[in-house]
């Protein structure tokens, strides 16, 4: 049996970078039949740095799902596996320092890969401490919710 992880990325205080772990809380409630299938585990991580590698125990799938930056306009959602993660190098990048792509990055050259990883990027629009989501990254949440659900089905099939 297939066993998919759901990793909510985020720091919960610092605006739009909350969106990975409120998008996974959103995709919970709205997709609790999937969610409470026994082959899936969720997950919430506000700063995973090189603990990321851990969640790739056990499992043959991770859906990341993080706040991302680069040129596009806020809300906009970003799907991408991870031999497409260059793409987030130098103007493009997570909103964590050393993130999600780099921990990805590393990953890949330590393993063998064997866990198959989606990431779905929020692009944010402001991080400033203590602010809530944006209205962007608020209105794109029943998009990025339908994301998720998505590729948990067809990674399932």
């Amino acid at each position: 049996m297939k066993k998919v992880a759901v990793i909510g990325i985020g720091q919960s205080l610092r605006g739009d970078d909350a969106a990975g772990l409120e998008a996974v809380r959103q995709w919970m409630e709205k997709f609790s039949e999937t969610a409470n299938r026994p082959e899936v585990r969720i997950e919430a991580s506000e700063l995973p740095g090189l603990a990321l590698l851990d969640v790739f125990n056990d499992v043959n799938i991770a859906i990341l799902v993080d706040a991302v930056q680069s040129s596009a306009k806020p809300g906009t959602i970003h799907r991408l596996n991870e031999n497409e993660l260059s793409t987030f190098t130098s103007d493009a990048k997570s909103a964590h320092g050393w993130g999600v792509a780099e921990t990805l990055q590393l990953r890949s050259q330590l393993t063998d890969g064997e866990a198959n990883i989606r990431i779905i990027g929020i692009e944010a629009g402001q991080t400033e401490l203590g602010a809530g989501l944006s209205k962007a990254v608020e209105d794109a949440m029943p998009e990025v919710c339908a994301a998720i659900e998505q590729e948990i089905n067809s990674l399932l099939r």
